[in-house]
């Protein structure tokens, strides 16, 4: 780590503020404060609004400059992983090749949705009259994102909220401040002052932006419980939401699997991000008679994976990354092996400072267990076995969660019928965790309201107008 790690300030309105005060921000590699964070004061939340608000009334004009400003700030992100990744790593945890690869992912969100053609919508041309649909800004937007990815994450708001001709107000986690007011920061130069600003603080800060006169849409990205705070508070003012919510995704084993070529898109998608990814497999079903062969499989990849502080080049796997996720992860693990599961490996706390968890399979359990029912969002994985196909469905879709899900198979035809019946946003075959900017992302039931991505990530930022001229 750079033995001085910058200083970070908010950015309203352009500018580098100050903050009346500001708190301490935790490496969870050593579980102690390294460096701190703005928390900013609810007259600059007002300054920052109202900068948005002016700066809408340009910005919302000129398609073809919003669109050379967010090229322009993709170049700057793709130039600036050395410089971000750091204290990426610093405040997340995750190791730093990976938090450069988010940086280097920001800027591929931003230049999707900058070179994304949007074609018109004439739905009427003929002698009565011309009408088309026309995708209006909505003005000014509320971004709210979370600890895990929030560079990326935060680069699915921004692309397609800005692309659109809206301007945003964004805060990060506080867990996680400091990368996105960098970000900001160094964006600034590219961007019209006031397009985008970037505050920090804890959860007074989002309820008053939540409930903020200005926004006309809130895009919150975080757990089920918040999301719906975030949704009663817009309701009285009638604010669009995007909720991008929590998940409990099932991986369904065919029984003509072929468990050691699979193994590592198992794992792999289980314990991207030491497990703490929305979309990542939660829970994986399997035949009683590929049982055994691929919980040794599982077993010996998470043995082997290196986990460390994200510094360590040779660390492959970084630390859960606060104290109340951890806590929760090591409660549900010693409460499923209290109740009879077995860890194939790991099972528990690593050893030293830091919130470090071993990577751990469990075996020996069923639905009605927490660690199966809810969504652990950390570094283990219950292996539960099932007898016929149709029931390894009816128990993946019961459960309030619908983000995502996939099927594994020998059979691609075969898995894809299966895949049909998930209830779930995404159905991935033979592959789990393949996203890309073009692809819509989104969730059934109590993991979300609306999508991301794509073009239809670009509508959720737009009113639509009839334009209707008669002849």
């Amino acid at each position: 780590m750079p033995d001085v790690l910058p200083e970070v300030s908010l950015i309203i309105n352009g500018e580098r503020r100050d903050a009346p005060s500001r708190f301490g921000v935790i490496n969870p590699a050593t579980g102690e404060v390294h460096a701190d964070a703005p928390d900013c004061s609810r007259a600059q939340l007002d300054e920052a609004f109202d900068s948005a608000a002016k700066a809408y009334l340009d910005w919302r004009v000129d398609e073809d400059a919003r669109r050379a400003a967010l090229n322009a700030a993709a170049g700057v992100l793709f130039a600036s992983a050395e410089s971000i990744g750091p204290v990426l790593t610093a405040e997340q945890g995750r190791p730093l090749a990976q938090a450069k690869a988010e940086v280097f992912g920001a800027g591929m969100w931003l230049k999707y949705f900058a070179d994304l053609e949007v074609p018109r919508e004439v739905i009427q041309d003929d002698k009565a009259a011309f009408a088309e649909v026309v995708r209006r800004p909505m003005g000014v937007v509320a971004a709210i994102t979370p600890w895990n990815y929030p560079l990326i994450l935060a680069a699915w708001k921004i692309g397609p909220a800005l692309r659109a001709g809206n301007t945003m107000v964004l805060k990060p986690s506080p867990f996680t401040p400091r990368a996105t007011l960098l970000m900001g920061e160094l964006l600034s130069p590219v961007l019209p002052s006031g397009v985008l600003n970037v505050v920090s603080g804890g959860d007074d800060l989002g309820r008053w932006m939540t409930a903020h006169p200005v926004p006309r849409k809130i895009s919150f990205t975080g757990s089920v419980a918040t999301g719906k705070h975030v949704a009663a508070s817009a309701a009285p003012d009638l604010k669009r939401v995007t909720l991008e919510l929590g998940g409990n995704d099932a991986a369904i084993v065919l029984d003509d699997a072929d468990a050691g070529a699979i193994a590592d898109g198992i794992f792999g998608a289980a314990f991207a991000n030491s497990g703490q990814v929305c979309s990542a497999i939660k829970r994986v079903y399997v035949p009683e008679s590929l049982h055994d062969d691929l919980v040794e499989a599982l077993a010996a990849r998470a043995v082997a994976a290196k986990v460390g502080d994200g510094m360590d080049p040779e660390v492959q796997m970084g630390p859960v990354n606060n104290a109340p996720q951890y806590e929760r992860v090591r409660e549900l693990v010693r409460e499923a092996i209290d109740r009879g599961a077995t860890a194939a490996a790991g099972g528990s706390a690593l050893d030293g400072p830091g919130y470090f968890f071993a990577p751990t399979i469990l075996t020996g359990l069923t639905d009605g267990e927490r660690i199966v029912d809810e969504e652990q969002f950390g570094p283990a994985l219950p292996v539960i076995t099932y007898r016929e196909v149709g029931d390894a469905v009816t128990r993946a879709n019961a459960t309030m969660f619908g983000l995502s899900g996939s099927v594994w198979s020998s059979d691609p035809e075969r898995a894809s019928a299966v895949a049909a019946d998930l209830e779930c946003g995404t159905a991935w075959v033979n592959t789990h965790l393949a996203l890309s900017p073009s692809q819509p992302f989104g969730g059934l039931k109590w993991s979300g309201i609306g999508v991301e991505n794509g073009p239809w990530g670009l509508a959720a930022f737009t009113d639509l107008q009839v334009r209707h001229v008669a002849r």
